[in-house]
């Protein structure tokens, strides 16, 4: 028996038929999901929490965290956390803040989890970054100097070489 055909002479079964309000929902969501992320990037400073940037894009959170991640590679704290240590970076590399200073300047209100994070995203504590960096960035331009010492994220991190017996 065929199938229904609809005023355009397709079936009602036809996927092309069935995907586009799906694939419109899709674009609509990676629409959001830029919002939040430009948010993020303007706002880093702001206490920031998943459920206040899911309010501001009509979601829920854990439907926000699961696609912003699937978008993005990380979850919305992993890039919040992610662009803060950017900046962090920074300041320390100017030297004149303290490791504690630069912790509140970026908006983390706990100085054992920034240096938690600061350590797993660029591999030494803020401290031994900014005794090194000073050193390192010295004379260098200040837009050199951020892509030079870019933290790596996790999923960017190289894979282990293979260890053979």
């Amino acid at each position: 028996m065929p199938a229904a055909l609809g005023n355009s002479g397709t079936s009602w079964h036809d996927p092309q038929v069935t995907s586009r309000p799906a694939a419109a929902q899709h674009l609509r969501d990676l629409a959001r999901l830029r919002r939040v992320r430009d948010r993020i990037d303007r706002e880093y400073v702001q206490p920031l929490d998943v459920e206040a940037l899911a309010r501001g894009v009509n979601m829920s959170a854990g439907h926000l965290s699961r696609q912003f991640r699937l978008a993005y590679g990380e979850s919305p704290y992993g890039y919040l956390m992610t662009r803060r240590i950017e900046r962090a970076m920074a300041l320390l590399r100017r030297g004149d803040l303290s490791v504690t200073e630069v912790c509140f300047a970026v908006g983390c209100a706990s100085l054992g989890t920034f240096s938690s994070r600061f350590t797993e995203l660029v591999g030494v504590p803020p401290s031994v970054y900014r005794r090194r960096a000073a050193r390192a960035t010295a004379g260098m331009p200040p837009c050199v100097a951020k892509q030079v010492t870019r933290p790596i994220r996790n999923r960017e991190a190289p894979a282990p070489e293979p260890h053979l017996a």
